[in-house]
């Protein structure tokens, strides 16, 4: 393969495909061969080529595309498979998305500040649980990744799970968001303390044959 990767770099667009030295078109097993090859490559722990930035973009590339949903969101934002007559704009729907996914970025961030506020010891949440968390898309959950990570306000640990940075728990605290706007994003059975479903008390079990005899034959001697 080629050598053409580079890390990313704030503000610029992550190209999965070209940090896996990988062909949009690769199958899941050349996407699982090529990360480890590189993974073991630029791992921090190997003297002779580690490096750690590297290493977290080659996780982060492993993540998306690893994950067909993750993907097909990526995919849309890369343009792959889409016919390449001219771009059209979403229209009225995109400002509405705007308002929506800065929402949602405050919300993805409250979640991570609050794992590392009870989990400090594993502060880390993976994409798959942060979908059953938050009540959105995979298509908002990608963009909205890309967005914070570009930012530095979240970042990928060595298992391509996420964890809030300094920066993200300081962006959070000067926000200081509201109820209102975090929790329309959190599925009810996701929050601490909910209640699942329980069934109506169930009626008291009849009495057995020789209980209600027995009950007949008090109230006749109580009547003699």
């Amino acid at each position: 393969m080629g050598r053409h990767m580079s890390a990313p770099q704030a503000g610029k667009f992550q190209d999965h495909y070209a940090v896996l030295d990988i062909d949009p078109k690769a199958d899941s097993d050349e996407v699982q061969a090529a990360y480890a090859k590189l993974a073991q490559r630029y791992h921090p722990n190997n003297s002779k080529t580690g490096d750690a930035e590297k290493f977290e973009a080659v996780n982060l590339a492993y993540e998306v595309l690893s994950d067909a949903e993750l993907r097909a969101g990526f995919d849309k934002i890369k343009g792959v498979g889409q016919d390449q007559g001219a771009p059209k704009f979403t229209g009225v729907g995109f400002f509405d998305a705007i308002g929506r996914e800065a929402l949602l970025r405050v919300a993805l961030l409250c979640i991570l500040y609050d794992r590392r506020k009870v989990k400090p010891l594993a502060p880390s949440i993976s994409v798959r649980h942060l979908e059953t968390i938050l009540d959105c898309s995979s298509d908002e959950l990608t963009s909205v990744l890309w967005y914070l990570k570009q930012r530095n306000l979240v970042r990928s640990d060595d298992k391509s799970s996420l964890h809030i940075t300094v920066d993200g728990m300081d962006f959070l605290e000067n926000k200081k968001p509201t109820p209102d706007e975090v929790m329309r994003f959190i599925k009810p059975d996701a929050i601490a303390g909910s209640k699942t479903h329980t069934p109506a008390s169930a009626p008291p079990a009849p009495k057995s044959e020789s209980e209600s005899v027995r009950s007949v034959l008090n109230r006749v001697l109580a009547r003699a």
